[in-house]
């Protein structure tokens, strides 16, 4: 097998992943999508303190980030392809739970569904970096674009599930959308069985530098601050958006749209922002992605129409797409081929765990200070993380 993986592949092998992976990301993508959905809106049905409402949403992105080390673990000893397998049938599993709490209107249930299915998303959100593994420095970054276009579909899939399932158990709201939400799930396994990732030996992370000099460079403080606040603001913002959408008086099908279009704004610049990386440089895109970030605040703060939640949302995810793909091409800059799986799950827990507590805050805010105030709140860490960007560049390389 090891001739699969040798330097004469140059990037073929890179290219076969990456779109294997790509429609791996289009079904696993589709898990947030929904439960981003319909997570408040269920949740507001659920639970009487309406402060709590999107406390299903946050449990998604909890899942994901207590996941995030658990996922490397399991891939360091059985390898991705096989951590993917188990990935998917955790996100039926998790699908299932969510499906019958709604049933059965058990707030704690639907909870416990929605934090499973996070678990799931901890290994979806490494399918980025596995399509990194096998490719050569001047691919990389469009290897990662590549997994990220799958998101592209993952944004139709998702809440056209929502739309075509929520009305098939009228006893039960949106029950049959989990269903289908756990169907891609078991699907995906069709998809990732085709990836060839290197041997378990070569993505073992036994070998390096100690985790804490790695994380003490430059280059990785700003790219996981940047990571942070690209990924934290728009689970911030977004988790808030469709329960400000029903309470200005807009219906749930434009908040499901609203949605669609964020999901597809955050995965449709990937067919190019990895040659704009190439051609500008990585902390220039991820700057422009941040300041994306902060005109979707300006756009939320300026009217409450369907048109302004709708571009709000929808500059929201160009920002995520450029802030996210750029700060993840950076952070592969950090460390050497022996230590990347330490590194990535630092990153990811990081990252992930920053963003389960802006989602967790998001519902409470909103109920309290409402959508002006979670708009507001955007730019104070859009403007540190574009400091340190900019600082990031006038420091010595990262890696030896």
């Amino acid at each position: 097998m090891n001739q699969h993986f040798s330097a004469l592949d140059g990037d073929r092998l890179a290219k076969r992943n990456a779109l294997v992976l790509a429609g791996a990301q289009a079904l696993g993508g589709a898990n947030p999508a929904i439960i981003v959905s319909l997570g408040g809106i269920v949740g507001a049905q659920l639970v009487a303190d309406q402060a709590f409402a999107t406390v299903p949403v946050s449990l998604l992105q909890l899942g994901i980030a207590a996941g995030v080390i658990p996922a490397a673990m399991v891939m360091r000893r059985l390898g991705r392809r096989n951590g993917y397998l188990i990935g998917a049938l955790v996100g039926a599993a998790g699908a299932s739970i969510a499906a019958g709490g709604v049933s059965l209107r058990l707030f704690w249930l639907f909870c416990l569904g929605t934090f499973v299915c996070g678990l799931y998303g901890s290994f979806v959100q490494s399918y980025r970096f596995a399509a990194a593994d096998t490719a050569t420095d001047a691919f990389r970054p469009r290897a990662i674009s590549w997994v990220m276009i799958g998101g592209l579909a993952a944004g139709v899939i998702g809440p056209q599930s929502v739309y075509w399932t929520r009305d098939l158990t009228p006893a039960a709201p949106f029950a049959a959308s989990f269903i289908a939400q756990g169907a891609l799930a078991l699907i995906a396994i069709l998809i990732v069985s085709r990836l060839r990732a290197p041997p378990v030996a070569a993505v073992r992370s036994g070998g390096g530098r100690p985790l804490g000099v790695i994380m003490r460079q430059p280059k990785f403080i700003a790219s996981v601050t940047a990571s942070l606040v690209a990924y934290g603001l728009m689970s911030f913002v977004m988790t808030a958006a469709p329960m400000a959408m029903v309470a200005c008086g807009h219906s749930v099908g434009d908040a499901t749209l609203g949605i669609q279009w964020h999901v597809l704004a955050m995965f449709g610049p990937s067919f190019f922002t990895g040659r704009l990386i190439a051609r500008f440089g990585k902390g220039t895109v991820t700057a422009v992605g941040l300041g994306l970030t902060a005109l979707a605040a300006v756009v939320g703060l300026s009217g409450l129409s369907v048109g302004h939640f709708w571009l709000a949302l929808i500059l929201l995810g160009v920002g995520w797409n450029f802030g996210f793909i750029g700060a993840t091409a950076l952070v592969t800059d950090c460390y050497r081929p022996e230590e990347r799986v330490k590194v990535q799950a630092a990153n990811d827990f990081l990252v992930f765990g920053s963003v389960a507590i802006a989602s967790f805050s998001s519902g409470g805010l909103l109920s309290h200070g409402g959508w002006t105030a979670v708009n507001w709140l955007v730019f104070p860490p859009v403007a540190i993380a574009l400091a340190l960007v900019a600082w990031q560049r006038f420091q010595r390389p990262a890696v030896a």
